[in-house]
């Protein structure tokens, strides 16, 4: 006999709701003791609809290890998920799937020295989690995190990610790491100004961070908004990279953001 609907996913409290602009809200939910995920993985989160249910995806910003978790949205106007989550106030209850999923894991490749991991807006979640976790600092030489937004207000996590040097799990590592950030309709020092495609065609996106990318040592991770996904894997195999898959290795993973 099938399992209730109920049995699919546990009833979780909201600890903390931050809006850091009108779009872009960070939260926390209570963790039940049961859920697993692994770091790259999304949840599907929800609210009771009259009869039915919503749910959305949403990519875990927290560690493996954490006791609660977080997430990241961009809020939409018109979208039905978007209003909820717009008037989301601690205390409030949220559905949380029992069951993590994607495959935006980094363990996937069976190679490969230097991790470039590429995103755009709240593409960004899974990567905070991934860099939370020791194994991937051990497991390459050089990790690269490289987030493109439109605007500099946009750029939220920046300051978590410089903290990523005092980390206790991870801290010592921090020589291996580089963070550049790419702006696309605004100037400000440091930061690029053009799509990631482009970017990467030109060798400006290397250059920045002293990387020489090749198939035999670079592994390059995508996720964000569709268009970009979908223009950067294209650039990746016009310059001589593949697409990973389980019988076919290859240098790059891709998922669109949540």
């Amino acid at each position: 006999m099938p399992a209730a609907p109920e049995a699919k996913f546990s009833e979780e409290t909201v600890l903390w709701v931050k809006q850091h602009t009108p779009k872009l809200i960070t939260f926390a939910i209570s963790r039940p003791e049961h859920y697993r995920f692994s770091a790259g993985q999304f949840s599907r989160l929800g609210f009771r609809d009259g009869a039915g249910f919503i749910w959305r995806a949403y990519s875990v910003v927290s560690a493996e290890y954490a006791d609660t978790l977080e997430y990241f949205a961009v809020l939409i106007e018109g979208g039905p998920m978007s209003a909820r989550l717009a008037d989301l106030q601690a205390g409030d209850r949220i559905l949380l799937d029992k069951t993590a999923t994607g495959f935006l894991l980094p363990e996937r490749f069976a190679d490969g020295r230097d991790l470039i991991m590429l995103c755009t807006g709240s593409g960004i979640a899974p990567f905070l989690s991934i860099l939370q976790q020791p194994q991937i600092w051990q497991r390459f030489e050089r990790l690269a995190l490289v987030h493109s937004v439109s605007f500099a207000n946009e750029l939220i996590f920046n300051q978590r990610i410089a903290e990523l040097a005092q980390h206790p799990l991870v801290g010592e590592y921090s020589s291996q790491f580089t963070f550049q950030t790419v702006l696309t309709r605004e100037h400000l020092a440091g930061a690029l100004d053009k799509r990631l495609p482009e970017l990467l065609h030109n060798g400006e996106l290397a250059t920045a961070l002293k990387l020489n990318f090749s198939p035999q040592h670079s592994r390059f991770m995508i996720c964000g908004n569709p268009a970009m996904v979908k223009d950067t894997f294209k650039t990746l195999l016009d310059m001589g990279f593949a697409m990973h898959r389980n019988k076919v290795p290859g240098q790059i993973m891709m998922e669109n953001g949540f």
